[in-house]
């Protein structure tokens, strides 16, 4: 409850949007190859983004 108004931080938005083009690679691995790919590239950026902050 009180963390209902608290504010994500950069990493942490980076960190669900990473989750979430991981979980999209993975249902498209089976069925569409290439925007599998797509996506595993784009997940890949960002985690050497959050590597940085790190």
């Amino acid at each position: 409850m009180f963390g209902l108004f608290k504010k994500l931080s950069e990493v942490e938005k980076l960190q669900k949007k990473y989750e979430k083009l991981m979980a999209d690679w993975h249902k498209l691995s089976t069925t569409n190859r290439a925007e599998s790919d797509k996506k595993y590239a784009e997940a890949q950026l960002i985690a050497n983004k959050i590597d940085k902050f790190k």
